[in-house]
């Protein structure tokens, strides 16, 4: 029984490391698309031979957070409990929608989000919004990203562009709650 265990747990590990990765969702960054509690699946080979695409959903590790200095053991813990989905939420990831990709000019004008001077459409928004003004040239192998929910979310407007490098995989399916099971 403890070899069916150990075998389980490692398989688990193995394929949350190289193929697909249970996320939840921790803040109303994402609302409606996404809500807090919700749990998506991260496809990590989604990238392997393309980038990440305007309107894409993708968890990353934001930018400038420190890497937890761990003795193996932990390193090994840590692996297992995101394997399954637990995780402590001061180390989560983050996940946003890229609004534009290297070398894109993005805009914000009077809660409007124009890209390379054209506004760009977006049937996801929640109702709320923020006034400000921005514009940033987005450099080469970075994304620029938003939360859908404009009023709630800390991303690109706050911490920056984000390396492709940084970027974990892209949120494909919702598995929890049941009753809203599917695609994103």
């Amino acid at each position: 029984m403890a070899v069916l265990l150990l075998g389980a747990v490692i398989l688990a590990v193995l394929i949350k490391s190289l193929l697909i990765q249970p996320f939840e969702i921790p803040s109303q960054s994402m609302h409606p698309t996404l809500q807090v509690g919700d749990r998506v699946m991260v496809s990590k080979v989604s990238y392997l031979f393309g980038e990440p695409a305007k309107g894409d959903v993708v968890v990353f590790s934001p930018p400038g957070r420190p890497e937890p200095d761990r003795n193996v053991l932990e390193v090994v813990w840590h692996e297992v409990r995101e394997a399954f989905g637990w995780y402590d939420i001061s180390e989560a990831d983050l996940i946003k929608r890229v609004i534009a990709t290297g070398g894109d000019r993005v805009e914000i004008l009077q809660n409007q989000v124009w890209v390379n001077g054209e506004i760009l459409e977006e049937p996801y928004l929640g109702s709320s919004t923020r006034e400000e003004t921005l514009t940033i040239e987005v450099e080469e192998d970075h994304i620029f990203l938003m939360g859908d929910h404009r009023a709630k979310s800390s991303d690109s407007r706050v911490f920056g562009t984000v390396h492709e490098d940084m970027v974990v995989g892209k949120a494909v399916f919702r598995i929890w709650p049941l009753g809203r099971l599917g695609g994103i």
